[in-house]
Parts: structure tokens; C-alpha cells; sequence
């Protein structure tokens, strides 16, 4: 998804990992007497970005689209992410994770409200417009508005009104958390389910 999210997000470890956006080596596990413990290496090995990103791929997510009036031009815009997950009942609070790259997420940042909409089965191509970078987001889609103005998109399962909480700089993305102050459920159907790269969905 090039202006949105993906699961391939690694979280670095330590200061110095803060602050250049890489992994430390890590000293392999020890025995009380302080040598190393069989079968491990002094450090751990930097991992394969390609073969880490496979890998998670494995593990099958649902699709988002995060959407907002940009308050610059008061058009509709949004991305797409499959990295979204509720984090607290109480407050009630969501997050997902959002490319350093994405042109789109300061617009969405600069608003107060933005909504998240739980895709469908159905919604394939408004997930790939709204990871296209450059593109007129919103072109050929009906939405209407949830209580404070943000676009809800038409087909969607449920959405979410949020305003952002906090962010965290990780890695190559940022961890978005975001507070729910209004939420609905939209349409019945089956959810849109992205799984090693592709498309699909949920057969129960």
C-alpha cells in the first residue's frame, strides 16, 4: 500500500535505534556463569526486509480506510491501511500505523476529526484509489459525512470518528493512536481481508 500501511513494521530497540531508525545488535542469551549458551551468536543478524515482509504476510488482517476533510482545500481525501487494531475500551481508543513516505497522512493530520472506515469484501478498488499516491482520492466514490464532518464511504462495514492521541516515530512508520468519539455500524456484508499481498475474503 505506497500511501498508507503495512504490517511490515518493526519496532527498533534502545536509544540509539531512536534515534537512527535501525536495530541494535542485541548480546545473545547467557548462562549464570556468563558464557554464551549454546547454539547462539554473540549478536543477532540484521533480518532480511523482503523475507521479514513475507513472512508477516502470513498472518491475514482486515483493511481500513482512513478519511478526512483536508483543511487546506476542504476536499475529501484518505488512505488505506491494513495495520489497525483497538488498544483501550476505556477511554475507547484504536490505532494503526502510517508510512513515513504517505503525502497523504499530514493532511489527514491537520484535521480535527478523521474516520476510519472497516472496509468490505466488495471494496477492492476503493482500497487500491486510495493507496494510489497522487490521485484524486475520492474521485467516483459516495460518501456522506459522520457527525462531525468526516467522509464516510459508501459499502463500508462500520466506521469510527477519531481524533489523534498520540504518535510514535517507529522504525519507518508511525504508530497513530487515536480516540473514538463517535462509531456506527454502516452495511452488512463480508470483510475486505488482505493476506500474503493479495486480496480476498473471510469464507466462515
Amino acid at each position: 500500500m505506497p500511501d498508507g500501511a503495512t504490517a511490515a513494521t518493526s519496532i527498533p530497540r534502545g536509544s540509539a535505534a531512536r534515534s537512527s531508525g535501525q536495530n541494535t545488535p542485541r548480546r545473545a542469551p547467557r548462562s549464570p556463569n556468563g558464557t554464551p549458551r549454546p547454539g547462539t551468536a554473540d549478536q543477532i543478524s540484521d533480518i532480511d526486509k523482503m523475507r521479514f515482509r513475507n513472512i508477516l504476510g502470513r498472518f491475514a488482517t482486515g483493511v481500513v480506510a482512513i478519511t478526512a476533510i483536508d483543511p487546506e482545500t476542504g476536499r475529501p481525501t484518505g488512505l488505506a491501511a491494513n495495520s489497525f487494531t483497538s488498544v483501550s475500551l476505556d477511554p475507547a481508543l484504536v490505532a494503526f500505523c502510517v508510512a513515513h513516505t504517505s503525502s497523504t497522512w499530514p493532511k489527514l493530520r491537520g484535521a480535527d476529526r478523521h474516520c476510519v472506515n472497516i472496509l468490505s469484501e466488495p471494496q477492492r478498488d476503493v482500497c487500491l484509489q486510495l493507496a494510489t499516491k497522487g490521485a484524486d482520492k475520492f474521485a467516483g466514490l459516495e460518501w456522506t459525512k459522520s457527525p462531525n464532518g468526516s467522509p464516510v464511504i459508501d459499502g463500508a462495514l462500520a466506521w469510527l470518528e477519531c481524533s489523534v492521541e498520540a504518535e510514535y516515530a517507529a522504525g519507518d512508520h508511525v504508530i497513530v493512536v487515536a480516540q473514538v468519539h463517535h462509531l456506527d455500524k454502516h452495511h452488512d456484508g463480508d470483510p475486505l481481508v488482505f493476506y500474503k499481498g493479495s486480496y480476498g475474503r473471510f469464507d466462515g
